[in-house]
């Protein structure tokens, strides 16, 4: 991972804070505001990921201001610790939770059984609930009224205001009831149940106390190791990476060294089973690579001299000798666990809603009870009856489901699709997945492999073998594509190449040269010359002493899995168009090939002319997405309402994007909207039972239908729920 400080071109500092004390997602929201209102500071703070992500102009602010603004609030702060130094602290949260819980049910249960059966009740039982009580309601709860304290200094108040507040009242008002009324005698009994009752002036409401606390923190505790659970995709990305790698030195031996310590333009062996240790290049040597954990591409693929390797990626059955080319925070690997992390600690705009409630939710939550307490307590005449009810409304509104709908439902969402080879690069793009209805599609390299191949040869005079070892012959001293295609097919046929003479090269027109004695030329044909079953092919001349001898055709060959992932695309929804620099009945014959209707093919377009078509289809009314691998598909990419990238094309292309595909297959793009359209339908379902769920009881609780024990079970189960809905997307499989 790089450093937690990153300097931007344009002089902003990004930066980020890992929190400590957060319980809910107003603790997120105070968080976020206090930071926001230093100057020249944008921060952007996640309950789900418990860290705050901080932009900022060079030298306005320091790491320590930043730091000092979260404690001054209550809460902790400090920069990243490289992975696996000081302890886990969601580990360490998930621990004091376990405690915590533990006490509050031992000691919470008795109490519990003691208040609703009044069988049991024996002479002095509601002085041992007072004592078992005490410990549950002070430091079982103690994370609760730390909280409420902090914010109430700041004239605030939180989720956990409701929970304390809710307790101590509870707490209190028995504690009272038994020093002040006969609620204290040695011979009371209580009746009790789960549905409200009224009428009785001795009731108690430690079992609530205690109650309420236990089934609190029992939601926390498996929310926080759910949590745990979801962010389990980014740690197990980090950990993919090999630890150690042998180098070869200068005198030939290997010298094992920690990956740390590589260097670009370092040789390391890789042997067969053992992982790549960072992205190179193959120096020698010949294998099969497995890079199902990285890319999410289930098929190993062969590699030799030349090709380049990923890090973290598996060496299956032979020796290679990699030359290092990026090492570090510059690896790919390290670029998807940025990617991913970015995305996690971002805000999709549907959480923007649920922010602005939870910010008036609070107040309005306690002005509430407070007025349904006394309108029980004018109704009955009766301040000790009412309580129950004022309490019941103050746990049961606890909107900790609503803080957790989206960043939870977020942060599994990114870590699945970075295990299947897709970068989501914020939460926003989720909105766009949804409303996009067209999906252009570059040609070369996205569509097609790329990568240029004889298709055909037709030999007018002489045999075809015979033909293209004359054109291979020339081409062996050219660097551009169609030459080496042509050179390829030869050394497949193992026809021998002759030394060529007097070599020359003109751009646009073709390469020519001596062999053997005769003047060949190759160069583009003028006609398709008896291959029109090519019609997506370039045609090439072969002229030996001013007379054509018979002509190659050159395609780029269309990927295998194109035309399903094609049908996929459509459909999802969406309308295919592909859009190339290349020609016309190239353009055509590749459309047609992958089901992509004629009159959706734009051909011959410059990079501003792809940029052009992306807007006159925006300006019909289109939501667009393209995807594209290319310089001259970034700008294209940069102006479609969703912008990917095949994650084999350029930094440029890449940057430009809002999704990125690791592995270059067409179906990653239709994966990545699926995936992408699922996690949001999972945070809008999320949403509508927070919601739901708060709207439907917390009537109930002021019309005083609900017990603080039944209120307490619910919350809790509320935010289970949430969090249990939004994993089902660690389950999401490709074609889902």
């Amino acid at each position: 991972m790089s450093s937690p400080v990153t300097d931007a071109p344009e002089g902003t500092v990004h930066l980020d804070l890992e929190l400590v004390g957060m319980t809910c997602a107003a603790c997120a929201a105070r968080i976020e505001k206090k930071l926001n209102k230093l100057d020249g500071v944008t921060a952007t703070v996640n309950y789900a990921t418990e860290r705050a992500t901080v932009s900022f102009a060079d030298g306005t602010v320091t790491a320590d201001q930043l730091v000092d603004a979260v404690t001054s609030i209550g809460y902790g702060a400090h920069l990243p610790e490289p992975a696996g130094d000081g302890p886990d602290a969601s580990e360490a949260r998930v621990a004091d939770l376990r405690r915590r819980l533990l006490v509050a049910a031992v000691l919470g249960a008795p109490v519990l059984v003691l208040s609703m059966v009044p069988a049991l009740q024996f002479r002095g039982w509601q002085w041992v609930a007072l004592v078992l009580a005490t410990p549950v309601a002070a430091w079982a709860a103690l994370p609760f009224h730390t909280v409420a304290w902090r914010t109430a200094r700041q004239a605030e108040a939180g989720m956990d205001t409701l929970i304390s507040v809710g307790v101590l009242a509870s707490y209190g008002w028995s504690l009272y009831a038994l020093l002040a009324t006969q609620a204290g005698d040695l011979g009371m009994t209580m009746q009790m149940s789960l549905v409200p009752s009224r009428g009785d002036s001795h009731h108690l409401y430690f079992e609530v106390a205690s109650t309420t606390v236990a089934l609190i923190l029992a939601g926390r505790y498996f929310e926080a190791r759910a949590k745990r659970k979801a962010g389990g995709a980014l740690r197990a990305l980090l950990s993919l990476g090999a630890d150690t790698a042998n180098v070869i030195q200068a005198d030939g031996s290997e010298l094992n060294r920690p990956v740390s310590a590589l260097h670009v333009g370092d040789r390391f062996v890789v042997r067969p089973g053992e992982r790549i240790a960072t992205d190179g290049v193959v120096e020698d040597g010949a294998s099969a690579v497995d890079a199902s954990l990285v890319t999410g591409e289930s098929l190993p693929v062969d590699v030799g001299p030349g090709d380049p390797v990923t890090g973290a990626t598996i060496n299956t059955n032979g020796r290679l000798v990699v030359r290092a080319t990026r090492v570090g925070a510059d690896t790919a690997l390290a670029q998807m666990a940025r990617l991913v992390e970015a995305a996690q600690s971002g805000k999709a705009p549907v959480q923007r809603l649920a922010d602005r409630v939870a910010a008036v939710f609070v107040p309005v939550v306690i002005v509430l009870a407070v007025g349904t307490w006394g309108f029980w307590t004018a109704r009955t005449g009766s301040i000790t009856e009412a309580i129950g009810a004022g309490v019941a409304v103050l746990i049961i509104a606890c909107p900790c489901a609503l803080g957790l709908a989206t960043p939870t439902a977020l942060l599994v969402g990114t870590g699945r699709g970075a295990q299947m080879g897709i970068l989501i690069k914020g939460p926003e793009i989720l909105e766009s997945t949804r409303q996009v209805d067209t999906i252009v599609l570059d040609k070369t390299g996205t569509v097609t492999t790329g990568t240029m191949t004889v298709a055909a040869v037709r030999a007018t005079t002489g045999t075809e073998d015979g033909l293209l070892a004359l054109a291979a012959a020339v081409e062996a001293a050219s660097e551009h594509p169609i030459a080496k295609a042509v050179v390829a097919a030869a050394r497949d046929r193992e026809l021998p190449i002759a030394p060529v003479d007097d070599f020359r090269s003109e751009a646009g027109v073709g390469a020519s040269g001596t062999v053997e004695g005769q003047l060949v030329q190759v160069g583009r044909a003028p006609t398709d010359d008896g291959h029109a079953e090519h019609a997506a092919a370039t045609l090439i001349a072969v002229t030996v002493d001013g007379q054509v001898h018979g002509t190659i055709a050159v395609a780029d060959t269309v990927k295998e899995s194109s035309a399903a992932a094609i049908a996929r695309l459509r459909r999802l929804g969406l309308r295919p168009w592909l859009l190339t620099g290349d020609r016309q009945a190239t353009a055509e014959a590749v459309a047609a090939e992958v089901g992509i209707d004629p009159a959706n093919v734009i051909a011959g377009v410059l990079p501003d002319g792809k940029v052009a078509e992306i807007t006159r289809l925006q300006g019909e009314g289109r939501v667009v997405a393209m995807v594209g691998d290319g310089v001259n598909d970034a700008a294209a990419l940069a102006q479609a309402d969703l912008g990917i990238a095949m994650g084999t094309g350029t930094d440029v292309a890449i940057e430009a994007s809002d999704l990125t595909l690791v592995r270059p297959d067409l179906h990653a793009a239709a994966d990545a909207i699926q995936l992408s359209r699922h996690t949001l339908a999972v945070i809008k379902g999320n949403l509508f039972w927070a919601f739901a769920y708060n709207v439907a009881a917390i009537p109930l609780a002021m019309a005083w239908l609900l017990s603080p024990v039944v209120a307490s079970a619910a919350m809790a189960f509320s935010s289970v729920f949430v969090v249990s809905n939004s994993l089902r997307l660690r389950r999401f499989r490709a074609g889902a």
